[in-house]
Order: C-alpha cells, then structure tokens, then sequence
C-alpha cells in the first residue's frame, strides 16, 4: 500500500500543474473533497495544501465559491 502523500507534496504537484497550465488563471480547482479522492487523503490534508498553494500566490479562495488558480 503507498504511503500517502504529505500536504506539502500535494502543494508541490497543484503547483506544477498551474505552472505547466493544466489550470489556467480564473479556472476554479475541484472540490476539496474530489481532490481528497484524487489524492486518497483527509480534506484537512487537502486544505493545509492549499493554504500552500495560496501563500505561494498561486490560488486564491472565494467564500461560498470555492478556490480559484490566482491571475498572475
């Protein structure tokens, strides 16, 4: 069984995916549920990862609304 991956390595991944444009600027990012599934993690690993994402300037979150890929 794999071990599963750490919040900052999932951070690292959505970021090499918004840099090579796999999500583009304006595009909202799957629920965090979905990405728990696409990760087989907790949500709370998912949401510690996108704070990463958001500090690195890379997404940003809009209440009710979801989290967005940052416009450059």
């Amino acid at each position: 069984m794999p071990i599963p991956m750490s919040s900052r390595q999932i951070a690292d991944d959505l970021s090499a995916r918004i840099r090579s444009g796999e999500y583009v600027p304006g595009e909202k990012l799957p629920s965090l549920k979905e990405l728990a599934e696409l990760y087989s993690v907790s949500i709370s690993t998912i949401q510690r990862a996108l704070e990463l994402t958001r500090d690195r300037g890379l997404t940003i979150g809009r209440a009710g609304s979801g989290i967005y890929i940052a416009e450059p």
